[in-house]
């Protein structure tokens, strides 16, 4: 029987339709398979952590584009300049506040800017409160007042104004104090390397080892008794707690625990190494230079190269490693050494 007109047609329309179908689906699925794979390729990319950086050599470089000659605090300053540019510009930018993937689905980099962000804030608010004051009547100065209030804005705000934004504002601020600082024709800009200057910061970065070390030790979880109260009777605190204290990190901060202790040192080798520098006559007065050195030379290791792909949790003498148990005992030499110093620079 032949078939009519109208069925020929019918026919072929459905067959066209299908076609177009099958090519819009392989279309489709050629894209999304780009598309997976330029994130899988740019998030490898992007976890690269930066490199260190000589603090020296850095200070030279930006003193010379500002036709500046090195004063006391410039090295400390420059520093502070290039830790906040890595952290706007390294591969990817900045990553804690993106919504797109693949930074969206990053946490190793974010965790490990949200370290070096920390150290920032307690440089710049010990430059603002003691720093740059010759006394605690002296008059602040604006510059640092707004490179800490803008260090300070939220490290996730993606919307305006984003916290890139912010952050370079940041930046200019703490130019413009290095300018005036190196400003023979003014005096307004001031950097005061006193021991008990230096004694103030080194206080803040023990406290943040401290609790960065406690949690990359509760990995495997330990047993800990409440010591609160130790050396004094009559202490007292808000609510009572347990006498013996069960600490360990949830596996699934593991990784957001050893990154972000990654990020704290890389700023802290820089720090330190610009302390060295700008506070060169105090350390050397207190015979103090080899034991800043030592904690330096102590923190260097924590950068070294990661070869595993996951951060492993191993038992302390089991047959997998533990890297957060040997980035702990780095930090906690390296706070050890600190303390020492710190007590060193008390001495008369």
């Amino acid at each position: 029987m032949n078939r009519s007109l109208k069925d020929v047609i019918d026919e072929n329309r459905e067959k066209l339709e299908t076609m177009s179908f099958n090519g819009v689906s392989k279309i489709t699925m050629v894209f999304l398979s780009i598309f997976v794979l330029g994130c899988a390729g740019l998030s490898f990319y992007w976890d690269s952590e930066p490199d260190l950086f000589t603090v020296r050599d850095n200070q030279a470089s930006i003193l010379l584009k500002l036709a500046r000659k090195p004063v006391t605090g410039s090295a400390t300053i420059t520093t502070m300049i290039t830790m906040a540019d890595i952290l706007l510009h390294k591969p990817g930018g900045y990553l804690s506040n993106d919504l797109s993937p693949p930074g969206s689905l990053m946490d190793n980099i974010p965790n490990w800017e949200f370290g070096v962000l920390v150290q920032l804030r307690d440089m710049a608010r010990t430059l603002r409160n003691n720093l740059s004051r010759s006394q605690s009547q002296s008059q602040e100065d604006a510059d640092l007042v707004t490179a800490e209030n803008q260090f300070y804005f939220d490290n996730e705000k993606w919307i305006f104004p984003e916290s890139e934004s912010e952050y370079q504002k940041a930046i200019t601020a703490l130019s413009d104090y290095l300018l005036r600082l190196g400003d023979e024709r003014q005096s307004s800009a001031q950097f005061y390397a006193r021991a008990d200057n230096l004694r103030i910061w080194l206080s803040e970065v023990e406290t943040r080892l401290g609790n960065i070390s406690q949690k990359l030790s509760a990995s495997v979880g330990k047993r800990q008794l409440d010591t609160a109260l130790a050396g004094d009777s009559s202490a007292n605190q808000s609510t009572v707690t347990d006498k013996e204290l069960e600490l360990k990190t949830p596996w699934s901060e593991l990784d957001d625990v050893f990154y972000q202790a990654r990020g704290t040192t890389w700023a802290l080798i820089h720090l330190l190494s610009a302390i060295e520098i700008d506070f060169a006559d105090v350390l050397a007065k207190k015979n103090a230079t080899v034991s800043l050195q030592q904690i330096i030379r102590e923190l260097e290791p924590t950068q070294d190269a990661l070869w595993s792909p996951v951060i492993l949790n191993g038992s302390g003498l089991g047959i997998l490693a533990n890297h957060s148990l040997v980035m702990a005992s780095h930090v906690s030499r390296a706070n050890a050494a600190l303390i020492d110093l710190r007590r060193l620079l008390e001495q008369g």
